[in-house]
């Protein structure tokens, strides 16, 4: 009989006696990842996106602003800076590429969670104070997130600081105070950041160029020949069939009346999320916004109509124009 001395451990028995698990910073080590990767693969797509610029556009970050200011309890500060949206939009979203490799890097942990902090409440009171129930929108959980980050940072753990002040310390006694080491070290740490911001950005760039087609995309097909959809007798009054377009992003038919049909791209005019069909019309799962069986807004944040697709009937079928 084995002594309880030999006898063999349990996993939780395993897992009590790793002093990895004692560390808040191995602890949150998960956390930290998904957080830092996803800030800045958020601030990434925001640069790489050509439309986020585009005052003309309803998914542009000026359209967004502006809706967002009616409904905002911050409103009063979110309408001043839609007016320089060209220089607002992209200090957002370099924010979120600083934060989330700041995060990811162990570098000045705290600081970067503290501004992922900072950066998803004043996502939380622009983009997502007027989703209901409050859970639906993500930005006041990943304000809550971060907090455990704010307070307990890296511990260490993983992280590019701990090895710069080692090098700094080991370089030269000029360097030898807590004040010297500590101004040398930020200066060291914001080298590395940028360095790493720029890599990020242009890998980013390239994948983006990567993925354009390589030749230019067929022209569409004449008026008459139309893509079919669906047969007129196959859609109910008041009922909505899902295709996909002939640019090849997904759609909806809509039949309100018997003698009338009505096609819409899918993709919310918010931030481009995929749409839902529901009871009285469209909702979008990420921000909660409300489209009537028409296509026209009936809840934020979206504040444009979903985008009409031209269609006619031909021949029994529903056809686009």
């Amino acid at each position: 009989m084995a002594s309880p001395t030999t006898r063999p451990r349990t996993l939780s028995g395993r897992l009590r006696a790793d002093p990895r698990l004692a560390s808040p910073g191995w602890v949150l080590l998960p956390l930290r990842a998904f957080l830092g990767g996803t800030f800045a693969y958020a601030g990434l797509s925001k640069l790489l996106d050509p439309v986020y610029l585009d005052d003309s556009s309803p998914l542009g970050v000026h359209a967004q602003m502006l809706h967002a200011a009616t409904t905002s309890p911050i409103g009063a500060l979110v309408s001043p800076l839609a007016d320089h949206s060209a220089v607002a939009g992209p200090a957002i979203a370099f924010a979120e590429v600083a934060v989330g490799l700041g995060t990811l890097l162990g570098l000045f942990t705290r600081l970067a969670a503290l501004g992922g902090l900072l950066l998803a409440v004043g996502f939380f009171l622009v983009v997502s104070w007027t989703t209901s129930p409050y859970y639906f929108g993500s930005d006041i959980v990943f304000a809550f997130a971060w907090t455990p980050l704010v307070l307990a940072g890296d511990a260490g753990v993983l992280t590019v600081t701990t090895p710069l002040r080692r090098r700094v310390r080991a370089g030269s006694g000029r360097f030898g105070t807590a004040e010297e080491v500590d101004r040398r070290v930020v200066v060291l740490g914001g080298a590395t950041a940028a360095v790493a911001a720029a890599l990020g950005i242009a890998a980013g760039s390239a994948l983006a160029l990567a993925r354009r087609p390589s030749e230019q995309p067929a022209a569409p097909p004449p008026a008459e020949a139309g893509t079919r959809i669906a047969a007129v007798d196959s859609v109910a009054v008041g009922s909505s069939t899902r295709f996909t377009a002939p640019d090849g992003t997904p759609a909806y038919l809509l039949r309100p009346v018997a003698d009338t049909f009505l096609a819409v791209n899918a993709a919310c005019t918010h931030q481009g999320c995929p749409v839902a069909p529901v009871e009285d019309g469209f909702r979008c799962a990420c921000h909660g916004s409300t489209f009537d069986r028409d296509g026209g807004v009936t809840g934020g944040p979206a504040n444009a109509p979903l985008v009409r697709i031209p269609v006619r009937v031909v021949d029994g079928f529903v056809v686009t124009a």
